[in-house]
């Protein structure tokens, strides 16, 4: 089979590699879409969790290709997505091979069955579509008060789309690139900010324009100056839900503000338990996922989406591999 294998630091290469065997238990997956995440250049970049040359690919659509002993036989042929995580604790993704590669191995327990006809492309937006699910579920989201995001990234932007579905009455995103803050308009932000047309006051930036502080502020841009303006602009009592990732960066801001206002930090780490919702929502739920693929191109053609996505060009979005 053709993979597209991390073999060192920044460094993707083309090969192929024995076709993977499934044990009891298993699925063997043939990839049809899969997405690049920001997490997968940290992974490329070189990092303590996984080694090389080992496989990215988390944000993955395919199909069954065959099953182990003790596996329903009629999976074969079902199109699916499935939680990442592996009895082992290992991932797909990560420590087990992912969907950089034309096929790889799943657990048939974290499989769900997407409709014959759902398009990939899409589908491969529901593993970062959970992660925000589990996101707001932690933040046990007030639908009837305004919510602050920050962030633009691909994570902001489907917090955008889903608390405008679950009828939040107003969704305010700040970002730092104009064509994704315009397409937050376009999923049902009422306003947007840009950060870079703030000054050096993020925080007294966002309150002029809102008049007030926000009971529900969700910090999804991984940047600690961001987050330091989420704990400013929350309102007392107020929540601040974490979804960015902020690698070794350090946040610099008063506990005893955190004290004083009795704030509530939430932090909310990838996508467990939130599969089956996520699933549902994507298929009855009528979100436009596709308006996030920026761009479609076919896996060997695997260097051109890696440099899209790394050099976070405005009116990318997200970048998604197809294999044939």
């Amino acid at each position: 089979m053709k993979v597209i294998a991390n073999t060192g630091p920044g460094k993707l290469e083309w090969q192929e590699w024995p076709l993977p065997q499934v044990a009891a238990g298993q699925v063997r997956i043939r990839t049809g879409a899969c997405g690049i995440c920001a997490t997968d250049l940290a992974m490329i970049a070189g990092w303590k969790r996984t080694g090389f040359p080992s496989i990215p690919g988390h944000e993955w659509a395919g199909t069954v290709d065959a099953v182990g002993a003790e596996v329903d036989p009629a999976l074969v042929g079902s199109r699916c997505v499935a939680e990442n995580v592996l009895a082992d604790g290992g991932e797909v993704g990560f420590e087990h091979a992912g969907g950089y590669a034309q096929y790889f191995i799943s657990e048939a327990s974290n499989v769900q069955r997407l409709p014959a006809d759902f398009p990939l492309a899409r589908a491969a937006l529901i593993e970062p579509l959970a992660v925000t699910v589990r996101g707001l579920r932690r933040l046990g989201l007030d639908s009837h008060t305004d919510v602050l995001v920050l962030g633009d990234g691909p994570i902001g932007l489907l917090c955008v789309m889903l608390l405008r579905h679950l009828g939040v009455p107003a969704v305010i995103l700040a970002g730092g690139r104009p064509g994704r803050l315009e397409v937050g308009r376009s999923l049902g932000a009422v306003e947007t900010i840009d950060f870079h047309q703030t000054g050096d006051d993020l925080a007294q930036a966002i309150l002029q324009r809102h008049r007030g502080p926000f009971v529900q502020v969700i910090e999804a841009s991984g940047s600690s100056n961001a987050l330091a303006a989420a704990l400013r602009v929350a309102a007392r009592e107020g929540k601040v839900l974490l979804l960015g990732d902020y690698g070794a960066s350090r946040a610099a801001f008063a506990w005893s503000d955190v004290l004083h206002q009795e704030l509530v930090l939430i932090g909310s780490n990838a996508s467990a338990g939130a599969w089956p919702e996520a699933v549902n929502m994507a298929v009855q739920g009528g979100l436009p996922l596709d308006r996030l693929v920026t761009h479609r191109l076919p896996a060997e053609q695997f260097l051109q989406g890696y440099e899209l996505t790394r050099d976070g060009r405005d009116g990318v979005v997200k970048v998604v591999l197809e294999w044939p």
